[in-house]
């Protein structure tokens, strides 16, 4: 089937004149006329019928421009993403990073990369969740790039270190502990614990703190989401531990420093090796790499 058939097609049913198509077309009337004539006798069935001068779809041509349109608009879409993948200085970018991301985070980064004039032109779309949905997320070309904690067993997945997080232990304003400014896990254990989903990347890191300091805290209840822990510290409920971010603030609690064990736990940039890349993707992922890397090194 004819590609320039099928445009011709659309523009003669919307305007419904062969001469005001053929001058829209920038063909000659006789063949445009040749071109639809050549389409009906290609699909079996008219698609126009008389009506005076002009001409009007039949029930046959009405129902084919629904796919033509549907068609065409793809297409044309298609066309478009992909000059814009090819491009230097526009295009669109997924970019999906963890819900325990400091707040100002992307939005700085965003911010300082389209102030660069070679990169205006260029749209992000943003989505938050769970290290290893974003993972998922990125295999199935949800996401260009994202932000995660690092996960295990994952051969096809570049990981580079962009920033750290310092973990700290919230409690309530009325706890016990709350008259402390640092504290080490041993001196945790007999207190309620709220923690997170057994399938989140930052219950293994909680898990590894404890590991490490030889003690098992008494979790009484597992949440997915940090705003969800940091309210119930805030109303008694028990005590968590939490990335050290802007967020707390919001919540009537005491954030205490953990001095044993180290705390630290890493967010990288996460992106699928090998595989071919815009040019605006690229400078992307290589401006992160580049603004964050002094961080890594203070």
């Amino acid at each position: 089937m004819n590609l320039n058939h099928l445009q011709y097609f659309r523009v003669l049913a919307k305007l419904e004149h062969y001469t005001q198509a053929a001058e829209q077309l920038s063909i000659t009337q006789p063949s445009l006329s040749h071109a639809i004539s050549s389409l009906e006798k290609e699909l079996g069935v008219y698609l126009f019928e008389k009506q005076g001068r002009n001409v009007r779809l039949t029930k046959y041509g009405r129902f084919f421009l629904t796919y033509v349109e549907t068609a065409l608009n793809e297409l044309e879409l298609g066309e478009k993403k992909l000059r814009e993948l090819a491009s230097n200085t526009q295009g669109s970018i997924e970019l999906g990073f963890i819900c325990t991301l400091e707040g100002l985070f992307v939005p700085t980064l965003i911010n300082q990369f389209l102030q660069q004039d070679d990169y205006q032109n260029v749209h992000f779309s943003f989505a938050q969740g769970e290290s290893n949905q974003l993972l998922q997320g990125l295999k199935d070309e949800k996401y260009d790039l994202i932000l995660c904690s690092y996960v295990d067993n994952e051969p096809d997945i570049e990981f580079v270190p962009i920033t750290e997080q310092e973990l700290v232990l919230i409690v309530p304003k009325n706890h016990p502990l709350a008259h402390q400014d640092e504290i080490d896990l041993v001196d945790t254990v007999d207190y309620p614990f709220i923690s997170f989903n057994k399938e989140t990347e930052l219950r293994h890191t909680i898990d590894d703190l404890f590991l490490k300091s030889n003690t098992k805290p008494n979790i009484i209840c597992e949440v997915e989401e940090d705003s969800v822990v940091a309210g119930l510290v805030a109303f008694n409920y028990g005590i968590a531990i939490l990335p050290r971010v802007t967020i707390l603030n919001q919540f009537d609690v005491k954030v205490i420093k953990i001095s044993n064990p180290n705390p630290t736990r890493y967010i990288y940039l996460a992106s699928v090796r090998n595989k071919s890349i815009s040019p605006t993707l690229m400078a992307f992922k290589n401006f992160i790499i580049a603004q964050t890397k002094h961080e890594l090194l203070k």
